[in-house]
């Protein structure tokens, strides 16, 4: 049997009951490219699947008795190391040198449990390394059990793999692990680089720990990306003398230094666009708001931090007048009319600006209809969300629904 046949993702099951069952194949090269070993004992065929640059290893050992005519396989599972000089092997448990505590997450990944880590770096990565050889190995003895007991088949009718209609077993039918979540709080952060060192790659960052993460399979990477956007709101507030509520900031691009603008900011984790754009205006201005509807939304690319950014106008009833202004943040803020607010050249002179004023003073005159926020709650997750829509009552004079 040809080596190059094999591959790490994908092994056909003919393939497999073969090596258990092949006298001649060469399991020096096979032990090269998968890290496993083949020995027998009265018992059958013993496999051991090895990793790591310690030669740590896991002696999953998938017995395969010939015996009574039938094919069988029974699995015991063990820790040991071999020393390098005479082959003796010694028990890791001995050492206090164990896989990391964790647990399966539902897309046949692991994380890590954060809490229960060894402080110290040198015992950290030897746990990790024997913990990556453990995930990584497991697979192997899976596939020898399914391949004996798939249809109640025996090795040597699965020589006959075509009958199957399951020429390939792929590795998700291995149950094999995927890929690994390692959160490491701030104060074991000297813990980054022996995980760097051991393949895992930066996910993302909060004030209290990294996110690190390491994918099993050959081939790109499927676990999901960091988040890709950022989400700001805007408030347009218009009240009764049909004047808005307009802020300068302290902080700003020279290409719009002297704009009166619309209070913006970004919406905080776990906030809706609509309390976000209320909360915005009332620091910035100190005016109580509620909200009527999203009116127009932007969204562009390689802005903060390289990423996305999804920009939500909203628009906003004012239910006070005092102005209080943010020292912070804000140089100035009034209530202007409309009419001086839309003449300003910086607005004439942008085309998104002028279209988002556009709009608005479209939505004012009714001729415009934007989206309103319904409370709805899906069967998939159980959660409340916010479903933002609306509907015309008629053609005639719109009336947006729902405000």
């Amino acid at each position: 049997m040809d080596l190059k046949s094999f591959s790490s993702n994908s092994l056909s099951s003919s393939e497999v009951a073969l090596l258990a069952r092949s006298s001649s194949y060469s399991y020096n090269a096979f032990m090269q490219k998968f890290g496993v070993r083949f020995s027998k004992s009265p018992r059958g065929i013993i496999v051991r699947t090895y990793g790591g640059p310690e030669n740590h290893y896991l002696a999953n050992k998938a017995i395969i008795s010939l015996a009574g005519g039938a094919n069988n396989v029974a699995a015991e599972t063990s820790f040991h190391s071999s020393n390098g000089l005479n082959g003796s092997t010694w028990s890791l448990f001995t050492r206090n040198l164990k896989v990391l505590e964790a647990y399966d997450d539902e897309y046949g990944g692991v994380v890590i449990d954060p809490d229960r880590l060894p402080t110290n770096p040198s015992v950290f990565a030897r746990s990790l390394n024997l913990s990556l050889s453990h995930w990584k190995k497991m697979s192997l003895l899976y596939l020898i059990r399914k391949v004996v007991t798939m249809e109640n088949l025996t090795l040597a009718s699965c020589v006959n793999v075509h009958a199957l209609h399951k020429p390939h077993l792929t590795y998700e039918d291995l149950q094999g692990k995927k890929g690994i979540w390692l959160k490491l709080p701030i104060e074991k952060s000297d813990l980054v680089p022996v995980s760097i060192k051991e393949g895992f790659q930066y996910h993302h960052a909060e004030p209290g720990y990294v996110m690190l993460t390491y994918w099993i399979p050959e081939g790109p990477c499927m676990l999901p990306a960091n988040a890709s956007h950022l989400v700001g709101v805007g408030g347009f507030v218009i009240n009764e003398n049909n004047e808005v509520l307009v802020v300068q900031e302290k902080h700003c691009s020279p290409e719009i230094l002297g704009l009166w603008k619309i209070p913006t900011g970004f919406i905080l984790e776990a906030e809706e666009i609509y309390t976000g754009a209320i909360r915005e205006v009332k620091e910035e201005t100190g005016i109580d708001t509620e909200f009527i509807e999203v009116i127009a939304f932007r969204h562009a690319h390689n802005v903060a931090f390289d990423k996305s950014d999804l920009f939500f106008i909203c628009m906003l009833r004012a239910l006070s007048s005092k102005i209080v202004v943010d020292d912070h943040e804000i140089e100035a803020a009034k209530w202007m009319p409309l009419v001086d607010f839309v003449k300003q050249p910086l607005i004439q002179e942008d085309s998104m600006f002028k279209q988002i004023i556009d709009i608005l003073v479209a939505r004012l005159g009714k001729r415009y209809c934007g989206l309103s926020t319904h409370q709805v709650v899906s069967k998939f997750d159980g959660r409340v969300s916010s479903l933002y829509y609306n509907v015309i009552d008629n053609d005639e004079d719109i009336n947006c629904v729902g405000n």
